[in-house]
């Protein structure tokens, strides 16, 4: 597609969001953002962001934080392995990086709770290493500009995706474009309802043409979904309630909650 990355960064220069984290080179912040926006809407995250980089402003700060610390902070986010993962990530920096983070993409995966999305997107905002990132925004414009049918989530799907993240690159500022197709997936090539009628790529689009811009990108697995009941005591003895620290392995281990018993 020719001039896509230009006309890509052209479009993010003049539509993109005023982000506390855009243009800072620091990893810290930029992997804090990262680790708290997976999963998390930016209007959630915003406060979580600034919370985190007052209670610990530095790598440091966080890696000698205990883990309750570091979950009461992260209170409300849910999914908490991400919390943990932070706080353990936060320790191999300093313990083994003297502080610093790793400045390559491969370097970057050696750390725990970073994976190949959160180590191209430091690598290449904080030092412009040339490496694509790929989330759901990435695959989602990606698959409609080119009319890929593969499920993006089976090997040869990822495969021809990876080619095609590649390919479109900026060679000259990765950084930039990485945020400028994350940010366009997010704003304009969305999920549902995307502004179609004012896309500059729309003479482009495969998936415009051929009429599968609400069919793609296609996703071949299916997430198991499993009802379980919980039953919760609320004891009280005059103004306290009594709760309980959960010590299981699972999502909720380390957090407190009233006592339960599961069942089918």
């Amino acid at each position: 597609m020719k001039n896509f990355s230009k006309r890509l960064i052209g479009w993010y220069q003049k539509n993109k969001r005023d982000l506390p984290w855009r243009g800072l080179h620091d990893p810290y912040p930029v992997w804090l953002s990262e680790i708290i926006l997976q999963q998390t809407r930016v209007d959630q995250g915003m406060s979580y962001y600034f919370k985190f980089l007052e209670l610990f402003p530095t790598v440091h700060h966080l890696a000698s934080a205990s883990e309750d610390q570091v979950l009461k902070a992260w209170q409300g986010l849910g999914y908490y392995s991400r919390a943990r993962n932070l706080h353990a990530t936060a320790r191999m920096v300093v313990k083994n990086y003297n502080g610093k983070f790793p400045e390559t993409f491969a370097e970057l995966l050696k750390l725990k709770g970073i994976g190949p999305y959160t180590a191209a997107a430091i690598a290449s905002f904080c030092h412009n290493e040339k490496t694509p990132v790929i989330d759901g925004n990435v695959m989602r414009v990606l698959a409609r500009l080119h009319g890929m049918h593969e499920p993006v989530d089976s090997p040869a799907g990822i495969k021809k995706m990876k080619l095609l993240a590649v390919d479109n690159l900026d060679s000259k500022e990765p950084g930039i474009y990485n945020q400028a197709i994350m940010e366009f997936g997010a704003m304009h090539c969305t999920p549902y309802q995307p502004k179609c009628s004012s896309c500059p790529f729309a003479v482009d689009c495969v998936a415009l043409r051929s009429d599968t811009v609400n069919v793609l990108p296609i996703k071949g697995k299916k997430t198991q979904v499993k009802d379980v009941w919980f039953y919760y005591f609320f004891i009280t003895l005059g103004p306290n309630v009594y709760m309980k620290r959960r010590n299981a392995e699972g999502i909720w281990k380390g957090l407190h909650d009233f006592p339960c018993t599961e069942s089918d």
